[in-house]
């Protein structure tokens, strides 16, 4: 996916990004039947999308420490 095909959606910063100068951030935007996840210093760059499965699949392994 391009990130120029999603200049129309609005992206959202999550939560755990480090909110100081420039740290490890992402965005995330929903989209029809998929999730869009980018790396907010390169809002230019690829972009991963997830189906609503492999997105829970996704934040259940942050959350229980499996990725992080």
């Amino acid at each position: 996916m391009r990130a120029s095909d999603l200049s129309h959606v609005t992206w959202r910063r999550s939560s755990r990004s480090n909110g100081g100068g420039g740290g490890a951030c992402v965005e995330v935007a929903e989209l029809p039947g998929r999730v869009a996840m980018r790396d907010s210093k390169d809002p230019a760059g690829p972009v991963l999308a997830f189906t609503p499965a492999e997105w829970r699949a996704f934040l259940d392994g942050m959350r229980g420490g499996e990725l992080g």
